[in-house]
């Protein structure tokens, strides 16, 4: 699903250069980004998003919208896509950025529902006592052979 929207959105905006949907995390989820490395651009998104969610947090100004990049020859756009991931176009100059905006907003919106419907893998409580996190049956054995004894001081 996410890599048929990425291609749609390609389609119906030509310019668009390439798409990475990723997680909060900088991990790739999706991609259709010809000629740019995508697990560099998630990575780097990822870390702009945690700037830029912090910088909105500071200056309580809400919860972080999209991150815009302008560069020479067009913009590079991180948006929000549900709870844990992120959206980033690689776009050339166009004059219609508020069009493009709303049609990303959209793809971001739908790719983050189906990412968020999907069942998430359970995680043991981090509060919990260590015993009940992690049964000793899991912890490797811990075996000592020694064949080495230090001599006697004289």
């Amino acid at each position: 699903m996410v890599g048929t929207e990425l291609l749609r959105l390609r389609r119906r905006r030509p310019e668009v250069a390439g798409a990475v949907l990723a997680g909060t995390d900088g991990l790739v989820i999706g991609s259709d980004l010809p000629g740019t490395d995508a697990t560099h651009l998630a990575a780097l998104a990822a870390a702009g998003f945690g700037v830029a969610s912090r910088v909105a947090v500071t200056a309580r100004r809400g919860a972080f919208q999209e991150t815009l990049v302008r560069t020479a020859s067009g913009t590079v756009v991180t948006y929000p896509a549900g709870r844990d991931a992120l959206l980033t176009l690689v776009a050339d100059a166009t004059d219609d950025l508020e069009g493009l905006h709303a049609e990303a907003r959209e793809v971001a919106h739908r790719a983050g529902s189906a990412l968020d419907a999907r069942p998430r893998a359970a995680t043991p409580d981090a509060h919990a006592p260590l015993a009940h996190r992690t049964p000793m049956t899991t912890l490797p054995r811990r075996t000592t052979h020694h064949t080495w004894r230090r001599p006697p001081i004289r």
